[in-house]
């Protein structure tokens, strides 16, 4: 059941930041299992830069400690090279340009600081980098906020077309989020029932465990409204309500996407937390020093998309550190049936599509069905089951990951899973009104303990439309 390796022509990928967390955790281990499925084919490369003081035995040996031990592990390697390149200076690129050779596709992966992608995109184009099989990767957060994303778009714009820039959400590359699509637009059972008229409302979770770790200090001038919601949840709510594009490419798909956003009202009602100390973990302010932050690490908000499939449809959102499991999930719950015939006695049941997007990727359909036994009419909510690691059994190991499929689709030059200028715009413009809401009000974000499942003001707005979030469970 697992899908088959399509090759992709011979390619040069450049990885500014070579030797940052990113390039060492998500990046080159990608690579490395697209080069063990033989879809790196003779003559593909890969040369890291960065301002480290290395050689490319040294690098090659950071990236071996990086993937851990594996068979076949130095023909890899052997495909790797490494530059010390200044960013912001001019030290390292004539090297990092003898280092390169002439193919009709690279890819430029800047796994770098936002302040970066101008000054490297300059130094591209001026050292002879780019040409029309150019294609430039930059990674979240794109901008602050609405001026500075359009200051970064400019910049790029500058030294890059539009169709060679691709803006990289990983969420969009996970086999549940496309079959996301899959289900709804290749299905006849749910599109006609996908709008207001037979769904309540859709539940929207990304529920973390960890804290702030190593992001102190960018966390605390960022919080979750622009960590996670200006990107992860506005980019999986997209999916959820866009209208079916005329086809699958990226144009269609993406305008449909810029849609929604533009259709988005305001936020109904928003919740703001922020992590306490609990389960021996420490409190928020104390993880950043700083006793006197502000800074959400919890949101929750009511959201409609004020359009004829979705009006009076809420879309709740949710995101948190420091919870009480890890796990991302798009939940569709359908109304009730418009008359129970078994009586009060069978109780109240509804359908449900929960899309598990990690840790255990997959989709639950669930069903009502009759409880087994004699002695009357006993209703019973059972799923349809489509776990990936019990459907696909062994071979679920083989499912390429999210950072796998992005970094192929560059090299294929398929912008579909990838965020447009326009887009990423229209989504701070969203933001930036509802951060500038809570900003005003002045209100601090509500402590929650850590290990728990977000602050009791998240409770109290599913309260007040007689709902109940769902269980955050891994």
């Amino acid at each position: 059941m697992v899908s088959r390796v399509i090759p992709v022509e011979p390619f040069e990928l450049i990885v500014f930041g070579a030797t940052g967390d990113l390039a060492r955790r998500k990046i080159l281990p990608a690579l490395w299992r697209r080069f063990r499925a033989g879809q790196m084919p003779e003559g593909a490369r890969v040369i890291g830069a960065a301002r480290t003081e290395l050689d490319t035995d040294g690098w090659r040996r950071m990236v071996a400690e990086a993937i851990g031990p594996a068979e076949g592990l130095d023909a890899f390697l052997a495909r790797l090279d490494y530059v010390t390149v200044d960013a912001m200076g001019e030290t390292g690129w004539p090297e990092l340009r003898a280092a390169c050779g002439a193919p009709e596709v690279r890819a430029v992966y800047f796994s770098v600081a936002p302040t970066l992608f101008a000054p490297l995109a300059e130094r591209v184009r001026a050292h002879g980098l780019a040409g029309s099989g150019t294609r430039v990767v930059v990674e979240k957060p794109f901008g602050h906020d609405l001026a500075s994303a359009r200051a970064l778009n400019a910049a790029l714009a500058a030294q890059f077309s539009e169709d060679q820039i691709y803006r990289i959400d990983h969420y969009l590359g996970k086999e549940t989020v496309q079959n996301l699509m899959a289900v709804r637009f290749g299905n006849m059972l749910f599109e006609p029932l996908w709008n207001a008229q037979y769904v309540d409302h859709i539940q929207i979770t990304v529920a973390e465990q960890v804290g702030v770790a190593g992001r102190a200090e960018y966390y605390d001038h960022a919080g979750a409204m622009r960590d996670m919601v200006q990107n992860h949840l506005m980019q999986l709510l997209c999916l959820t309500a866009m209208e079916p594009p005329a086809r699958f490419e990226p144009g269609a798909v993406r305008d449909e996407k810029l849609k929604v956003i533009r259709a988005l009202e305001p936020p109904r009602w928003l919740v703001r937390g922020q992590y306490g100390a609990g389960q021996g973990q420490a409190a928020y302010v104390d993880d950043v020093g700083a006793p006197a932050s502000g800074t959400e690490t919890f949101v929750a908000l009511r959201a409609e998309v004020g359009n004829w499939r979705w009006v009076g449809t809420p879309f709740y959102l949710r995101t948190g550190k420091r919870l009480s499991a890890r796990s991302s999930e798009i939940a569709v719950v359908f109304k009730d049936t418009p008359h129970s015939i078994f009586g009060i006695d069978a109780g109240a049941h509804r359908n449900i599509l929960a899309i598990q997007l990690q840790p255990n990727e997959g989709m639950k359909l669930w069903m009502t069905i009759k409880e087994p036994g004699p002695g009357g009419m006993r209703l019973l909510d059972v799923p349809l089951d489509m776990t990936f690691a019990e459907t696909l059994g062994p071979d679920a190991d083989l499912i390429a990951d999210a950072y796998e499929r992005l970094i192929m689709d560059v090299i294929r030059g398929n912008q579909t899973l990838f965020m447009r200028g326009d887009e990423v715009e229209a989504a701070w413009a969203w933001t930036d009104a509802a951060i500038a809401g809570f900003e005003s009000a002045g209100e601090r974000p509500e402590v929650y303990p850590a290990g728990s499942d977000g602050p009791r003001g998240a409770e109290r707005m599913m309260a007040r439309d007689q709902r109940l979030w769902r269980e955050i469970a891994d």
